[in-house]
């Protein structure tokens, strides 16, 4: 992949600024929240729960993309709605994903990283109007990917003028069936090494299993990774969607304790 705008040749690292933070820094970047917005109250007390244990950045999910027609499909608008509201109360920056390009215009009012999906990362006629953009973009991998593709995903982006691009490995799918999808650290170190993108991880997406979040969070951030973006919930259990993978916010205090221990060691 040669003189492309993803590439180091083609200029400095990018850094995307959201808010009072910044993806691409020395410091990394935690995102957190449930996987739907479920209704105001439990998202307000997550994200409470979610600023006092140090998380930088609120998601969840108002437009979900399922399997199955038959699943909770999210709140939609009332969802971003929600989400913007209880960011603002906890100067959090919102991150949901936006699937339709009709969408994106009333979308931009609610959320302050629009982000792409796995399904629609091939979704090109999206990519190029979120590229017609200036807001920040996170991009999923395809969860049959390879890099190269995931990276000219990225592209149709950049070459319509929006270089705010955060790739965000959720891992592949593979022949192993124990894990959800398979979570390809390569990609991490490729990227820092080979390209001038900003990188974050999905552990949740990833493992699919919240017992192995907590190990492949240390491991992502020791290969490179910018920063993390983890499902958590006050009552995982009971959290309507991907409750499977979905950690308590005891726990993610856990992980952020290590992981503040980690950067000072590859400081």
């Amino acid at each position: 992949m040669k003189n492309l705008l993803v590439d180091k040749s083609s200029g400095e690292d990018i850094k995307v600024k959201i808010g009072d933070f910044c993806i691409g820094n020395r410091k990394k970047i935690i995102i957190s929240g449930p996987c739907s917005v479920e209704n105001y109250e439990t998202m307000f007390n997550i994200a409470k729960r979610l600023k006092n244990v140090g998380v930088h950045m609120l998601r969840g999910g108002a437009f979900k993309p399922r399997t199955s027609p038959y699943d909770f499909q999210g709140l939609q608008f009332e969802g971003l709605k929600i989400l913007k509201e209880v960011g603002r109360k906890f100067s959090m920056p919102v991150v949901s994903e936006v699937m339709d390009t009709r969408d994106l215009e009333e979308a931009l009012e609610y959320v302050d990283v629009i982000q792409i999906g796995s399904r629609n990362m091939y979704n090109y006629s999206l990519l190029k109007e979120v590229g017609k953009l200036r807001a920040p973009v996170l991009l999923k991998r395809g969860m049959s990917a390879t890099i190269s593709e995931w990276l000219y995903a990225a592209e149709y982006i950049m070459s319509e003028g929006n270089t705010n691009v955060i790739l965000c490995e959720r891992g592949i799918r593979t022949f192993e069936q124990y894990t959800r999808n398979t979570l390809d650290l390569n990609a991490v170190a490729v990227v820092k090494k080979k390209y001038r993108l900003p990188i974050i991880v999905d552990p949740s997406h990833g493992t699919g299993l919240r017992e192995l979040v907590s190990d492949m969070s240390i491991a992502a951030i020791a290969s490179g990774a910018d920063g993390l973006i983890i499902e958590s919930h006050i009552s995982p259990d009971e959290a309507i969607s991907d409750c499977k993978q979905t950690i308590s916010i005891e726990n993610l205090e856990k992980i952020i304790k290590k992981l503040n221990k980690l950067e000072e060691i590859l400081d």
